[in-house]
């Protein structure tokens, strides 16, 4: 049996023959983990019938907790411990990339609803459909934000704020760490930016969650999209402090490059967003500020 003990150059194997995997350690995370959503879970849905807030706000701050004690040790794994060897790394490229690609088909499903209903929205069979909508699109009585206000400058941060986290990768990868970090804190700062104009553009909305589809479907897709740009600005300010405190080489930065990856998908999801339900989906009605 391969030893469980792995070392910095991976694990070995049961005559001592050293290998590049890594045998991870026992580790409470996982159980502990599977207990605060289970815990989470059963909070929401009392929550849903008014009343256990207190284990939904047990079960968040256990998951948090998990979630924080699991990623500071995987941290201790490739800094100190250094058992992320070059095979361990592909793996953990294509967990991240089969994460992306989950994540693609979440967002897919929303886009397939508002397409769906904006394509076919006076279909004569869907009787129901009809008297949502009144047989046009826009939907009767809701008029849309202005594509070219508001939503186009959040547009212009996003894509900003792509560009600053691939500074960031070229002066990591050039062992610039202390510009590397400078860039990250300008990315951080631009989502943290992005996530008040959206506050903001939420608060001052012309509709309500539940009126119609349209509505519906915009605060789904668009709403799950800035809990996805609120998750990557913590992903980048993590980076950035592991930037600072010296956890990244030039050769070894795994922990950036799937930040980078997550956050080049949230702009590509927003350049969706923006170009289908705010432009083309408002259909020309939109709302002066």
């Amino acid at each position: 049996m391969a030893d469980v003990n792995a070392h910095s150059a991976g694990g070995n194997t049961g005559d001592g023959i050293p290998q590049p995997y890594h045998l991870v350690n026992p580790s409470p995370w996982p159980l502990l983990s599977s207990f605060a959503a289970g815990l989470l879970a059963v909070g929401a849905v009392m929550q849903f019938h008014d009343h256990g807030w207190y284990l939904l706000a047990a079960g968040l701050t256990a998951v948090l907790a998990c979630m924080f004690g699991w990623w500071r040790d995987i941290v201790k794994e490739s800094v100190v411990e250094k058992a992320h060897t070059p095979i361990v790394k592909i793996g953990l490229r294509y967990g991240m990339s089969l994460f992306i690609a989950s994540e693609v088909m979440f967002f897919a499903a929303f886009f397939w609803a508002f397409f769906d209903a904006s394509l076919f929205y006076g279909e004569a069979i869907q009787y129901g459909r009809v008297e949502a909508t009144g047989g046009v699109w826009p939907p009767a009585g809701i008029v849309p934000f202005n594509p070219f206000d508001l939503p186009l400058l959040m547009t212009v941060i996003l894509l900003l704020s792509g560009t600053t986290v691939t500074w960031a990768h070229h002066a990591m990868v050039e062992g610039k760490m202390d510009e590397a970090a400078k860039a990250l804190g300008i990315t951080v700062l631009l989502g943290i930016v992005f996530s008040g104009f959206q506050m903001y553009e939420y608060s001052h909305a012309a509709f309500g969650f539940g009126e119609n589809v349209y509505s519906s479907a915009f605060f789904m897709a668009t709403g799950f999209h800035g809990f996805h740009v609120f998750v990557g600005t913590i992903f980048l300010a993590v980076c950035y402090f592991r930037t600072k405190k010296g956890h990244f080489t030039a050769k070894s930065h795994f922990g950036f490059e799937a930040a980078a990856w997550y956050w080049h998908f949230v702009d590509v999801v927003w350049l969706f967003l923006f170009i289908s339900i705010y432009w083309w989906g408002a259909g020309g009605r939109w709302v002066a500020h």
